[in-house]
Formats: structure tokens, sequence, C-alpha cells
């Protein structure tokens, strides 16, 4: 079988209890290089074969996976945070499907929940936003021109910007031109629940200037909205307010 696992944010801790047992019983591990913390590496068996993927591509992987697979052995596919989330395996899968061979995925905690824990705050404020807009930079990657960032921002809602730092200028040019306010309340964490952890905390007025000033340019979240300065009250457990497991008081 061939595991796609989701390896967590960074901090060896955070992978989920099923990844921990499969990367102990893989006969192979190939794992993303330049964005997992090879610290996960020791849940490893000893004897297992370990393979970065910063240094192959896809046809090479998918050649070690075949290989693995006819050999009767599991391999686990690692990848950082949850592969769901810019995590490119769609075109491992269907080469695979293409060889018939089987596979499964273990979702994983995504760095923009890390983010949020480093921060101590909840995306969703009662009263305020209710919606999370995951996205990214135009960069070498094209996005849907429906997708633009100054469309996403005219909604005002928690935005996470992943793979984006480098272009932190761009990032608020267009969340600006999209309606965002200048004293919108932005932060940058870089390598959220790494050891080497670092938070950039200011607003859209100076948070491209304050990123550039930590020397932060890869492997950082931007996170901006209201959420990062505002809390709100929960009907959940509003003393007058009743749902099916409580009657109001």
């Amino acid at each position: 079988m061939i595991w796609f696992v989701g390896a967590g944010p960074g901090d060896k801790d955070l992978i989920t209890l099923k990844g921990y047992q499969l990367l102990q019983q893989a006969d192979m591990v190939i794992y993303a290089g330049s964005l997992v913390n090879e610290a996960l590496l020791e849940y490893a068996r000893p004897g297992a074969r370990l393979y970065n993927s910063a240094h192959l591509n896809l046809e090479e992987i998918i050649a070690l996976m075949e290989t693995a697979h006819r050999q009767g052995e599991n391999v686990v596919r690692l990848h950082t945070g949850d592969p769901s989330i810019y995590g490119a395996i769609g075109e491992q899968m269907e080469r695979l499907d293409s060889m018939n061979i089987p596979y499964q995925i273990v979702p994983g905690v995504s760095s923009f929940l890390a983010a949020a824990a480093a921060l101590q705050r909840e995306y969703t404020v009662p009263d305020q936003t209710q919606t999370l807009i995951i996205t990214r930079m135009e960069g070498r990657t094209p996005v849907p021109a429906a997708e633009n960032m100054s469309r996403l921002a005219s909604h005002g809602s928690s935005m996470a910007i992943f793979l984006s730092a480098d272009l932190i200028e761009r990032v608020v040019e267009e969340l600006l031109e999209g309606g965002y306010r200048p004293e919108t309340p932005a932060a940058v964490v870089e390598k959220a629940s790494w050891p080497e952890e670092r938070v950039v905390q200011g607003d859209l007025a100076t948070i491209a200037a304050l990123t550039r000033e930590a020397g932060i340019n890869k492997t950082a979240l931007i996170l901006v909205g209201t959420f990062l300065s505002n809390t709100g009250k929960s009907k959940l457990y509003d003393r007058e307010f009743s749902h099916g497991y409580r009657n109001k008081t």
C-alpha cells in the first residue's frame, strides 16, 4: 500500500497517531525534504529506506513507489501539513491509478491551523466573520482570474495566504485594492510550530516592511483580518441560548 501521510506543520509531535504508526511500519519513506521537519524521520523503523523528494521529479517518485509495491512493501509518502492543501498529490494519484497501485490518504494538521494556535486566535469570530479564505498569490504558478487576491479581499473575511511571503508587497497592494483598510491587522508566521517559529505582527500598512526587516521570505503564512485583534461571544455557551443539549437558564 502507498500511504500519503500529512506530516503536520513542523512540530514532530503534531503528526497524527495514525501517521506515526504508519511511519513505524513503512519499508520506504519518501518525504518532502524542503518542507518536512526531518525530526519526523526518527519515527521510521530502523532499516527503512528514506528518500528526499526535493531531489526527485515525478517520474522518479512514481518509479520508487512502483518498485516497492511490486516487492510487497509499504510506502509512506510524507507531505507537509495536510496533503489536500498545496500538496501536489493529484498527479501522483493519477499515475498510481493508471498502474492499478492502491493508495490511501491520511490527513494532517495544516500550518494555517498551527499559525492560529501560535497567535492564540480563532479565524471565525462571532458577529464579525464566519469565513476563512485559504489562498496564495500568483507567482510562477498561476491563479485563476476569479480567484485574484483583490477579488477575494472584497469579502473582508479572515484570510490565510500560503506560499506568498516573498511577494508580500504585491499581496498587500492587492488586499488594499480589494477593500481591506490599511489598519487591518496582519501577521506573518514563519515555520509555525517548529522550534525556530517566528511571528511578525502589524497591519497592512506596516506588515511588508516588518516582514522584510525580519528577513522572512519563505516557509511562512500571511494572515489578515480583524480576527487578529477582535474576539466575540459565541451563543453556544450563552446562558440565554437554548439548543438540543441545553435549555435556556
